[in-house]
């Protein structure tokens, strides 16, 4: 049905890079979602009342407030959309990770609402009345959660959206919880044991779990989480694929929203170059960058020296000895200063974060194995760690 309704209400479905495109794609999926979830409600309220059982009735107000986290989703959506402004220069995107957040929120105190509820159930229990009209009804509630699962997952990985895969989230959970209900109904019909609080405590359980899930999967992009490999691998492809540079280091990704994303790297070009050549070239890769990757670019350059056999004998001896140290230390803007006592390396050395030695602990090793290659060596080392995976 999504699949359908979006040939027909989204134009260029396909460039899904297209802010409108992803915005248009949020507002149907979360109009669909507010639809089908009052419909779930309205029949799920009328069995639980019939049928005198709380988790049947939980359960339609779970799908109640699915309804409404629908709606913060389809906000979010387009107050995302709104354009950069004095006081938001970098846009508002992330308005749509703050209503995954607010989806996740809800999820959780739906699910401490239904644990007090069930508990409450547990400690005076009341027999539960049979109905096959219930029963259909809770079949179709899964089969229609399930479906929405689905789509909201295949959606959320069409257009990268954390607030997506947090209502999928919530659409499996949901399953899960009417799974469990109708389960309790049969059983009580069937077996004459009343598990209805039981099963409504399973249910509320997993639910905070779910949310919780999300909430870490909203919140990780709005503290600041490292772009993924594939990402820092398409950077590394298009920068080194031009001649005048030799590597790149200190790549750092801005995360503002879906679609607004800033890199700054620095690039290691040939020290004994035209300078001028050589900014062109930068201007040209980051024009290239923000053209395939829709990101706005800043690369500081630094110069190596390429033409100086000592120079670089001397740095590829310092990199074998810091991968003695540890194969995950890397090094970058390797330089030698000549004195007439002795002579200093300086360099930069990259380690990951939680990596075993301090950072004191890895200065003092390198600078030992520097002594320890030449007498006159000194190394100057900046230790730091890398903003990417």
């Amino acid at each position: 049905m999504i699949r359908l309704l979006s040939k027909i209400f989204i134009k260029n479905g396909d460039d899904v890079e297209n802010p409108a495109v992803r915005t248009a794609y949020g507002v149907l999926c979360g109009s669909v979602g507010i639809l089908l979830n009052v419909l779930l409600f309205a029949g799920k309220f009328f069995a639980g009342t019939v049928s005198g059982s709380i988790a049947i009735t939980a359960d339609a107000f779970n799908n109640l407030s699915d309804a409404g986290s629908s709606v913060i989703t389809l906000m979010g959506f387009r107050l995302g959309e709104q354009r950069p402004d004095s006081e938001h220069p970098f846009g508002h995107g992330r308005i749509e990770y703050l209503s995954g957040l607010l989806v996740s929120m809800l999820i959780i105190l739906m699910g401490f609402e239904l644990a007090r509820t069930s508990v409450e159930k547990i400690l005076r229990p009341q027999p539960v009345e049979f109905s096959w009209v219930s029963v259909g009804i809770l079949s179709v509630s899964i089969c229609v959660k399930m479906y929405m699962c689905y789509y909201n997952s295949t959606v959320g990985k069409r257009i990268n959206s954390t607030a997506m895969h947090a209502t999928a989230m919530d659409s499996l959970s949901d399953s899960a919880a009417t799974a469990a209900v109708l389960l309790a109904t049969l059983a009580g019909r069937f077996s004459g044991v009343q598990i209805d609080g039981w099963c409504g405590i399973l249910v509320a359980l997993f639910i905070i779990w779910s949310g919780l899930g999300s909430g870490r999967d909203t919140l990780n992009p709005l503290l600041g989480q490292p772009p993924s490999a594939e990402f820092v691998a398409s950077i590394r492809d298009i920068v080194m694929a031009h001649p005048g540079i030799l590597g790149i280091h200190d790549l750092i990704v801005h995360d503002y929203g879906p679609g607004r994303r800033m890199i700054s790297l620095h690039a290691e070009v040939p020290a004994n170059e035209n300078v001028l050549d050589i900014h062109d070239e930068i201007d040209n890769i980051e024009t290239e960058l923000k053209k395939k990757l829709g990101c706005e670019t800043v690369i500081h350059m630094d110069p190596i020296v390429v033409d100086d056999g000592i120079t670089d004998e001397t740095r590829k001896k310092v990199e074998a000895l810091v991968k003695c140290i540890d194969d995950q230390i890397s090094i970058h803007d390797f330089r030698m200063v000549v004195g007439a006592t002795h002579t200093n390396l300086i360099f930069d050395a990259v380690v990951p974060f939680k990596f075993r030695l301090a950072d004191e602990q890895v200065r003092s090793k390198i600078c030992a194995a520097v002594q320890a290659l030449d007498g006159n060596y000194f190394a100057v080392v900046t230790v730091e760690q890398s903003y990417t995976m």
